[in-house]
């Protein structure tokens, strides 16, 4: 029976009618998928229905839903969405028999049993791949983590809040950036910096910093700029970014063992490639002495987040969407 997977980003939506794999124990196969801005519509229920209206022509009733934050009664609980989700009124909109909910990066870590292992550019760490625990880290919208622990029954998977761990600067000009956004002290979460607002943040410190003006208002005209060397500040944004991203990556590599390697997805990643490279990244991955001896076999990917995030999530309904601890919403009733 074909039913609907859907990834939602703070940005952007992925949407797919999948189906299990008459080929693959396991496995899944998509027979529609589109891509949303999430901004475009009012509510979570309007954005699905433009889909089913779009590319469904028979009648669909489960879904599976991969999105950032917890599920807290009826509500998905994330600051980066630009709605809230209310499970009970996208059952009753869609006329749904039942509602499925996984964290985002948890389904992503999931698509890790399929095509995901396997793709990605080699970031540092040996070019080869070796069984162990592997992360999956995302700086989006917001920045996302979860841990795949294989197993001989097939992986299992830890969802994580890691994006939410207190930045900890290591450079004078991290220092200062920090100081400039809590110049009382407190706390800043690694996400502050280390996502595309936090570039974004990072580049108007700086220029604050160095009495400018800044001129580019999104984080991709930043990294666009840092890319083409058209703005100082953009650059050390950009560094600092990277810099910062290969201490978070180090610190749950150590935290998991994650022999198996890390994976970094994501298109903003993508376009930063060979900056990313040639950055800070990996040494700031490797932390000091007693650590470097594990991360230094630990291999890094980057990798587009595509369709990943859906066939994780229906590979996670499939094994587990259907059984008493799943966490759904069905007939009206909800249970974690």
């Amino acid at each position: 029976m074909p039913f609907l997977a859907a990834d939602i980003g703070g940005t952007h939506a992925r949407v797919a009618l999948m189906r299990a794999s008459h080929d693959e124990a396991g496995g899944v196969e998509t027979l529609a998928y589109r891509v949303f801005a999430c901004a475009a519509f009012s509510a979570l229920s309007e954005l699905v229905r433009a889909f089913v209206d779009a590319d469904i022509r028979g009648p669909v009733s489960h879904c599976v839903l991969a999105c950032a934050g917890q599920v807290v009664g009826d509500e998905v609980v994330n600051d980066n969405l630009p709605w809230p989700i209310h499970l009970a009124q996208l059952r009753q909109a869609l006329e749904l028999d039942e509602v499925a909910v996984l964290n985002d990066f948890e389904a992503l870590a999931y698509a890790l049993d399929g095509p995901l292992a396997t793709h990605g550019r080699h970031l540092c760490g040996p070019d080869t791949r070796s069984r162990g625990t592997t992360l999956v880290i995302g700086p989006g919208t917001g920045l996302g983590a979860a841990a795949h622990i294989p197993s001989p029954a097939g992986g299992f998977v830890l969802a994580t809040e890691a994006g939410q761990m207190d930045f900890a600067p290591h450079t004078v000009r991290e220092r200062e950036v920090l100081a400039h956004l809590a110049p009382d002290g407190g706390y800043v979460p690694f996400e502050h910096i280390v996502s595309g607002p936090g570039l974004l943040t990072i580049y108007r410190s700086l220029c604050a910093l160095r009495g400018r003006t800044p001129t580019l208002r999104t984080p991709e005209a930043v990294s666009a700029a840092a890319v083409a060397g058209e703005d100082l500040q953009a650059e050390h944004a950009v560094e600092m970014f990277c810099a910062s991203l290969g201490s978070f990556a180090g610190n749950l590599a150590m935290t998991f063992m994650a022999t198996g390697g890390v994976y970094l997805a994501g298109g903003f990643l993508s376009s930063l490639f060979d900056l990313l490279r040639r950055s800070a990244f990996a040494e700031r991955f490797l932390h000091g002495r007693s650590a470097r001896t594990l991360l230094t076999q630990v291999p890094v990917w980057v990798t587009e987040h595509g369709q990943h995030g859906v066939q994780g999530a229906a590979r996670w309904y499939l094994r587990h969407g259907l059984s008493e601890s799943s966490r759904y919403i069905a007939e009206g009733g909800v249970s974690a």
